[in-house]
Order: C-alpha cells, then structure tokens, then sequence
C-alpha cells in the first residue's frame, strides 16, 4: 500500500516536471520575453522575496502572509455563510417535495448567470469593496452546497426514515441520526467544490477595489507589468486552496466517522 501511494506521488508529479521542462527552454535565450514570461530563475527570486522578503525583489517584497491571511479570511467568512445557507436550503427541499417546487426554479435560474455577471450588482448594493467580495463568494459558493446537499438528501432511501420511526426517533433526532449522515457524503462532494469556487470568485472581488489580498496584488502586478508578481500570486492561491481543501477532506472524514458512531450507538 505504501509503495503505491509513494508510486501515484510520483505519477502526479510527472506534468508539472514537464511544464517546468517547457518553462524553461522556452525562455533560454530569450526566445520568450521575460515582460511575457519570467525565467523560473526570475520567478523563484520574486516568489521567494514575496514570501520573506529578503531580497527587495519587487514592490511587494515580503508581503505575502500579510494579504494572504486577509483573503483566507474572506474565503472563510464566504464558505461558512455559502455552507450554512446552502445546507438548511439543500436539505428542506430535499426533503420536502412542496419547497422543492416553490424554491428549486428560481435557485436554478439564478445559478445559470454567470457569477460574473453579479459583479455590477454588488458594486450597486454594497459598493467596491469588502461587502462585495464576500457577497460574491457567498453566492458563487452557495450553489454547489445546495445543490448536492438537496440531492443527497433526497436520495435517503425511505426504508431507512421508516426504521427510525419505528425506532422512536422524531423530527429533529430523525434528522441527525438518519438523513444528515445518509446524506453526508453528497454535502462532503458540495462543500468541496464550494471552497474552489470561493478562492475563485475571492479573485474576483479582490481585483475590484479591495486594498488588500492576494487579489488586488494580482491587480496591482498586472497594471504595473510585473508578470513574475501575478504568477507568484497564483501560485500560492493554488497551493493554499489545495491546503484548505486537504484540511476540509481531514474534518470531513473525521467528522463522518464520529457522525456513523453517534448514529450506530443511538440505533
């Protein structure tokens, strides 16, 4: 087993060796203008001097972890409110046919328009700044949870409801010990597809008029020319997201395994 897991870290490693094979040869000799792209040399020096600040490589030398917590803030604020509105909605109308029928249509609309096309909507309601970053992530994230949470809980078979009926178990204890964990493995599915699109609509609403967050840096680099910075900030959006996802899995996983104890010990 551990030789495997060490084989399929090799696999994944295989395209981003190839992509920085490519990276480099493409800007030997400058065959690629570094205004266009950096060397990963020119790269590394700024990604490094963006994190510690060592250097004074660029403008925003050292000032990585500064915005980088403000932005996970922002995403954090998002998801939960997107988590907690998508689930109460997802599972009403998953399981209550008369909501389903007033409430699905209009969600389902709403979610055909481009999370983009919100951007003017928010800068009217909540101006250019914090409010409209947060409002974006909520409801850019909020599709997901609801959508896979109303399926999940829709899918509960009912010999399962009716075992607990016959087990004593009313509304709200039905609800945590049968429906929330048959349920669970669709809401695990919602809630990580929502913490992707929260770091990719945080983007968004940074790069309208926030001051601070990896964002507006991306804003700034792009409108001053500097590539390397914009580069170095995607970068660190990737592996951040990556982190909080494996830490979301984690809770999951954890939280599911306690959710199947709790649920067997009140059967």
């Amino acid at each position: 087993m551990k030789k495997k897991s060490l084989q399929d870290r090799f696999i994944g490693t295989i395209i981003p060796i190839m992509v920085l094979i490519v990276w480099f040869l493409s800007t030997q000799n400058n065959a690629v203008q570094s205004y266009v792209v950096p060397s990963p040399k020119e790269f590394a020096i700024v990604f490094f001097d963006f994190i510690f600040g060592n250097m004074q490589a660029s403008p925003y030398s050292g000032k990585m972890l500064e915005n980088l917590l403000i932005s996970t803030l922002r995403v954090g604020k998002g998801f939960c409110v997107a988590g907690v509105t998508g689930m109460i909605l997802g599972f009403l109308t998953g399981r209550v046919p008369l909501l389903r029928k007033m409430c699905d249509p209009m969600i389902q609309a709403l979610r055909a328009v481009p999370g983009i096309g919100y951007l003017p909507l928010g800068m009217v309601w909540f101006g250019v700044g914090e409010e409209n970053t947060l409002f974006l992530i909520s409801l850019a994230a909020f599709f997901p949870v609801y959508l896979n949470t109303q399926e999940g809980a829709s899918r509960v078979p009912e010999i399962y409801i009716r075992a607990g009926k016959m087990l004593g178990a009313k509304k709200m204890i039905l609800f945590f010990t049968v429906i929330f964990p048959a349920a669970f493995s669709h809401v695990i599915v919602g809630l990580r597809l929502a913490l992707g699109v929260s770091w990719a609509y945080l983007v968004l609403g940074e790069m309208t008029g926030v001051t601070k967050g990896i964002g507006a840096i991306m804003m700034d680099g792009r409108m001053l020319g500097h590539v390397d910075i914009v580069l170095a900030c995607m970068v660190v959006i990737a592996i951040t997201g990556k982190f909080c996802d494996w830490i979301l899995v984690k809770l999951c996983r954890t939280f599911g395994r306690g959710l199947m104890e709790d649920s067997s010990n009140e059967g």
